[in-house]
């Protein structure tokens, strides 16, 4: 058995074409040498739903049908997947609070200066909390050429490892 890509791609367009309705698979094999093991893998992904019917104790497919998560991963934009899937995550500010005064205290920063960060960030109410939050994200996003750069060279040593 040989999974292929671009024969799964093919198999799933044409189910694609007959939506919602099935499709008889039967001849596939014989079309697309390996159409039955990718058939299989793409209904263990959810992509299809497969009909099999047991042939000389073989389950041998029949039937298929593309699902909607098939005709997600076909759409160019996701599809409706893209859409129902985005995630949405809240922070109280207690926990922003703890995340940055754990960048504090692992900074090199004199003991007396964390202390006084710490202290000032302990008091900020939610919205200054925000504040805060936004403009270390902008800083964040400005320094990340910086970053990747640093991620780039750590790569090359560990690859000269």
């Amino acid at each position: 058995m040989k999974l292929d890509r671009e024969l799964q791609l093919e198999l799933l367009k044409k189910l694609a074409d007959s939506y919602p309705d099935t499709r008889d698979v039967q001849r596939w094999e014989t079309e697309f040498p390996g159409a039955i093991s990718n058939l299989a893998y793409l209904s263990e992904h959810g992509l299809c739903d497969l009909k099999t019917i047991a042939v000389s104790s073989v389950n041998v497919p029949f039937k298929a049908r593309i699902t909607a998560k098939g005709m997600d991963f076909l759409a160019d934009d996701g599809g409706l997947s893209a859409i129902l899937g985005v995630v949405t995550i809240r922070l109280h500010d207690d926990t922003i609070k703890a995340i940055i005064e754990a960048r504090i205290m692992q900074s090199d920063l004199p003991e007396p200066a964390k202390k006084r960060m710490i202290d000032r960030l302990r008091a900020l109410g939610g919205e200054a909390t925000k504040h805060l939050l936004l403009k270390s994200l902008d800083y964040g996003l400005d320094k990340a050429p910086d970053a990747i750069e640093k991620v780039g060279a750590l790569l090359e040593k560990a690859a000269a490892s």
